[in-house]
């Protein structure tokens, strides 16, 4: 079996043979002392973006350079709000990201736009030298996430992935936990995820782009449609044009953790069964209701999720359970817990009673982390790009599963099933284009 740690040490020879789209611009390569400034641009500013954005600032070194937004009144509320943070006037503000990405002055970008930009703007912002903490999930197919990691290697940049939980200490007591081996054989993961705060959203109908917002440049490489709110700021997660559903948004935070506990890689198949159950006649595409089996040679990995719903499993609305056959660990944000196997009235290990969370939270010191990869130019971050790459693209095996209706083999290369196989890419619209160095895309 292939372990996690082979993994990336084979991911990381990955980086030969790498050509650019004539897109992008050549620029010099940026380099950040132990005691320098850090000069950070924030390429969209609406949701988590910014809250990455704060996370950093909470550290004296880093300064806000720039802000971009396609959105006007996003952007200046934005400005106004750091300002208010940091005392000082943020010196550039940009409707266009390749402004910034252009600044000399900023040496790390984060982005945070919609999944399907993440591509674009980080292997930009790599060529140029920048460092980037990049939003989950890393791309939009398994094949963006591929370029990704080529960029980041042939740029040296030190790149991290917006999965917080890898720098929140009770996640990693409890994995500590797990591969301690007193559960005993582990049979089975439990993931999910059940988030009753996700309404659905009713059909809208289409309507003129509001005033301020440059909606062409929001599309960006996804298909042209009519602007429609239902498909703009939070919402874009729920088409497949633009994101995942749940199945990446919180599947890479989750199902991350289940193949760092087994410490495993790839699956010998993938199924999945699901659809709009909840709710039938509302405007998403995804499935508001999904659970995939993940086979591996001697256990399984069960991704379970629903919108409009919070009574997941061991009463949580999302977390994990190593199922083993002396106990079972849960896991979620708020702490872990170990729920012994009874036989016969005998429990087979001693429980152990909830450990919360503790720390200063996952966010915050995941920017630390970042930041002190950055001075060190240590690539290998808490989540790097290597690790961002293998959960997203491990979330997308899930999701072509579902939307073929097959049972998949995958060699980490192909499905070796035409169906299968066309979803490994993302059609880009011009003049937008896949970085040209694509191992699986024309």
């Amino acid at each position: 079996m292939t372990t996690r740690r082979d993994f990336l040490r084979q991911t990381a020879l990955l980086g030969a043979g790498l050509t650019i789209s004539p897109f992008f611009i050549k620029a010099g390569s940026a380099g950040v002392g132990a005691n320098d400034k850090i000069g950070v641009g924030l390429i969209g500013c609406n949701g988590m973006g910014f809250e990455d954005l704060k996370a950093f600032l909470r550290n004296p070194e880093v300064e806000c350079i720039a802000l971009s937004d396609i959105d006007e009144n996003v952007l200046n509320n934005r400005a106004a709000e750091t300002e208010k943070i940091t005392g000082k006037k943020v010196k550039h503000l940009y409707k266009d990201w390749r402004k910034l990405i252009d600044n000399k002055d900023i040496d790390l970008v984060i982005v945070g736009t919609p999944d399907h930009w993440h591509c674009l703007q980080m292997v930009s912002a790599c060529q140029a030298g920048k460092d980037v903490y990049c939003e989950k999930p890393l791309g939009n197919s398994i094949e963006e996430c591929n370029i990704m990691v080529r960029a980041a290697q042939k740029y040296n940049r030190v790149v991290q992935v917006g999965q917080w939980q890898r720098s929140d200490p009770h996640w990693q007591d409890a994995m500590q936990f797990v591969h301690s081996g007193q559960l005993g054989k582990i049979r089975t993961v439990r993931v999910f995820s059940y988030q009753g705060w996700c309404p659905s959203i009713p059909v809208k109908p289409d309507e003129a782009v509001p005033a301020g917002v440059d909606y062409d440049m929001w599309l960006g490489p996804a298909p042209k449609r009519p602007f429609n709110r239902n498909r703009f700021h939070f919402t874009f997660r729920w088409f497949w044009d633009y994101a995942g559903g749940l199945m990446t948004d919180w599947g890479v935070h989750l199902l991350d953790y289940a193949l760092y506990g087994m410490n495993v890689t790839a699956p010998e198949s993938i199924m999945a069964s699901g659809g709009k159950f909840g709710y039938p006649d509302d405007a998403c595409e995804t499935p508001d209701l999904l659970q995939t089996i993940y086979t591996f040679k001697d256990f399984t990995v069960m991704w379970d999720h629903a919108i409009g719903i919070d009574d997941g499993a061991y009463g949580r609305n999302h977390g994990l359970g190593f199922v083993g056959e002396n106990g079972t660990l849960v896991i979620d944000r708020g702490g872990w817990e170990v729920i012994p196997e009874k036989v016969n009235g005998q429990a087979r290990m001693e429980a152990v009673p909830l450990k919360k969370s503790y720390g200063e939270g996952g966010l915050n010191l995941h920017a630390k982390n970042h930041l002190e990869c950055i001075k060190s130019r240590n690539r290998n971050c808490n989540a790097s790009v290597e690790i961002g790459a293998h959960i997203a693209k491990f979330s997308q095996l899930g999701n072509i599963a579902y939307r073929t209706g097959k049972k998949l083999s995958w060699d980490g290369k192909s499905f070796h099933d035409a169906e299968a196989d066309k979803l490994l890419c993302k059609e880009y619209r011009a003049p937008w284009e896949l970085p040209k160095f694509s191992a699986f895309c024309g």
